[in-house]
């Protein structure tokens, strides 16, 4: 609620940012980032492994990362490994590493490291059960190459953050062994009516990311033809999981199921939603909303709520002010909210209670924890605002950062409103994807 703020939108696209810097266990400013890309193969060999090397090559080239490619397992050391941020593997297939490479590996991920799994990953140590989780899930068996639609359900993540919400590629489309959907977060699924063959009862993950045993894991279905590695929009998702795997950036990887949209980013959606006071919001062909004008509130009239995980994406361009409303009565005055519910802070330059992740002049969030999942101007973030009795607690990119129960006789956060500010002329704030999963009503 900060009275001045600074002027921009950022612009829609991959914008593909070089961030905070993470080593696999311990967070080090002056580490270079590293990944390994490992390629070998026991089974059927893609003939797009040198494309895919060279697209991981170009694509750390361009970003500060290093990368070194191997088909060697004697590479799987605990010393060696310890020397990567993230390992590749690259259309891997069969059983690549003996009993000693395996164990090198599980304490590599357990210590922090990252991996990506690209396409004939997950059909790879059918074996191992520890990579089978890992990878998210085993590949069964595909259809021949063929153009699909894939619906991207994840639209912060930067494997997915440039898309639309739909994307028409061409790739060999893989079904898997079972369904990753209940301990991983789904990025993107296919339309399975939108090619043949199919074979997953319409719920069909292809690319998708977890926190696994203490490691990062990305894993994308696409990449078997040589022409992925040339097209930029595949190129993107490619780097956007990279950069997760690596930690450069963060996201909510923790599982999403059972969340309704409040907001999709058609402007049907916008149906139940008002604007008070003066301002408005924008929204783009690609379904973001970016509020322009003076102070305003853009509310859900449609109904209230008592008890509720309410998930939204979110981003600044620099010095921009804006903030989550919770827990007010419905009214066309935006003060309203101001003074009978609480508001979740976005700005990040604030004092302590009045910054990101603040319940605004009530109570900061835990800022170490706030400036470790935060990520910078101009990149995505998702916040978690969960409401049960009077307990409000606030996920940053998956990082639990604030735990705040009301006191306040006045105020309740038991039934009311949501919303989004528009703070000012001079600030523009991006949302996407409000969704929202009603829960029982007492905190646990």
């Amino acid at each position: 609620m900060r009275p001045t703020g600074r002027i921009t939108t950022a612009a829609l696209g991959a914008a593909l940012l070089l961030g905070c810097v993470t080593a696999p266990a311990v967070s080090d400013p002056a580490h270079a980032k590293r990944v390994l890309v490992f390629s070998k193969t026991a089974g059927f060999r893609h003939d797009s492994i040198p494309e895919g090397i060279t697209a991981v090559r170009q694509l750390g080239a361009a970003n500060g990362f290093t990368v070194d490619a191997t088909e060697d397992a004697g590479a799987f050391t605990g010393k060696n490994l310890s020397r990567y941020d993230a390992v590749v593997f690259m259309s891997t297939t069969g059983d690549v590493l003996d009993a000693a490479q395996q164990e090198a590996f599980e304490g590599y991920i357990r210590h922090g490291g990252g991996y990506v799994g690209v396409h004939a990953a997950a059909d790879t140590e059918y074996d191992w059960a520890f990579y089978g989780g890992l990878a998210g899930a085993w590949f069964q068996n595909h259809p021949a190459i063929q153009p699909a639609t894939v619906n991207v359900e994840d639209r912060a993540h930067p494997a997915t953050a440039h898309l639309g919400r739909t994307w028409e590629r061409t790739d060999e489309w893989y079904n898997y062994r079972s369904n990753p959907r209940e301990r991983a977060h789904v990025l993107a699924s296919l339309d399975e009516a939108s090619y043949s063959g199919g074979a997953m009862a319409g719920d069909h993950p292809i690319a998708w990311c977890q926190e696994y045993q203490g490691g990062r894991a990305f894993y994308t279905g696409g990449g078997h033809t040589k022409e992925s590695y040339t097209d930029p929009a595949f190129r993107a998702h490619l780097l956007g999981g990279l950069r997760y795997a690596i930690g450069d950036v963060r996201a909510d990887c923790r599982p999403e199921n059972g969340y309704s949209r409040l907001f999709d980013g058609t402007s049907a959606s916008l149906d139940g939603w008002k604007q008070a006071g003066p301002g408005s919001f924008t929204l783009s062909a690609d379904g973001t909303l970016t509020s322009t004008g003076g102070m305003g509130l853009l509310w859900y009239a449609g109904r209230s709520f008592g008890s509720y995980s309410l998930k939204l994406d979110w981003k600044t361009a620099g010095d921009d002010n804006s903030g989550v409303f919770v827990g007010f009565p419905p009214s066309d005055d935006p003060w309203s909210a101001v003074d009978n519910g609480y508001e979740i802070q976005i700005d990040a330059t604030d004092v302590p209670e009045k910054t990101t992740g603040s319940v605004y002049g009530f109570k900061s969030a835990d800022l170490k924890k706030r400036d470790r999942a935060l990520n910078p101007p101009g990149e995505w973030n998702t916040y978690e605002i969960r409401v049960q009795g009077e307990r409000l607690r606030i996920w940053l990119n998956g990082v639990k950062i604030n735990d705040f129960t009301n006191t306040d006789p006045a105020r309740s956060l038991t039934d009311g409103h949501i919303g989004l500010q528009n703070h000012g002329a001079g600030d523009q704030v991006s949302f996407r994807d409000v969704r929202i999963k009603e829960l029982p009503g007492k905190g646990h």
